[in-house]
């Protein structure tokens, strides 16, 4: 009794409270690692006329440079997208916007896209796998074709793997959705399954990237990035 007399309860509490705390942060840095594989792209934090942040701008193929740029859209999710706004008539010509901070192999893109305008396309896509502007895998809808398409790009040729036909309706939001793990690929859209394909030409971490087709004017919203195992 007289040991339990001694006891410093005072040195006792403070013990239980660390314990409790790091019990805490180490709760909350589990549910923080469980959250860094996914990335939604803060277009609501642009500027409005100028080129997006963190993006880095090229083309596969032939014609001029692209034009990116951050355009206001009262229809977009935080009422800002990212427009690809040259109307270069060129065929073979894709427009890349090539998101710069992350480098991944496996990964599940979703963007919400519109086909504003185009003569010879209207089209908007995802790439994934990106080492440069000549190798990456690629999904894109055309509005003017009313089909979705998967691609891979290899040494600036482009391949079609799979694809089908659905109603890709001009100057309306849809959801695109592209998953790359290993070499198995599902393709999504309106928030459904589309299709499934497999391939191996390309198996090494990279870019993801907006895409466009020729003369194609598209907005993008809605970006978000989820890296898997």
């Amino acid at each position: 009794m007289d040991a339990m007399k001694r006891l410093d309860f005072p040195s006792i509490k403070r013990i239980l409270a660390a314990t409790v705390l790091a019990c805490a942060l180490a709760c909350a840095a589990s549910a923080g690692l469980a959250e860094t594989g996914a990335i939604m792209i803060a277009i609501d934090k642009m500027t409005p006329g100028a080129a997006p942040t963190d993006f880095e701008f090229a083309r596969t193929g032939k014609g001029g440079p692209a034009q990116w740029t951050v355009t206001s859209d009262t229809s977009a999710a935080a009422g800002l997208a990212i427009e690809q706004t040259s109307a270069d008539r060129t065929d073979y010509r894709f427009p890349l916007a090539i998101y710069q901070p992350l480098l991944a192999n496996n990964v599940d893109v979703t963007v919400r896209f519109k086909a504003v305008a185009g003569k010879v396309d209207q089209a908007g896509g995802i790439a994934v796998r990106l080492s440069d502007p000549d190798n990456y895998y690629v999904v894109r809808a055309n509005a003017l074709e009313d089909n979705v398409r998967f691609y891979h790009v290899v040494k600036g040729q482009r391949s079609q793997i799979e694809g089908a036909n659905t109603k890709v309706t001009a100057n309306e939001w849809h959801q695109l959705g592209l998953r790359a793990q290993g070499p198995r690929f599902t393709i999504t859209f309106d928030g459904k399954q589309l299709f499934t394909a497999t391939d191996r030409t390309i198996a090494s971490a990279g870019k993801v990237a907006l895409w466009t087709k020729a003369d194609s004017v598209t907005r993008f919203d809605s970006i978000e990035i989820r890296t898997l195992p």
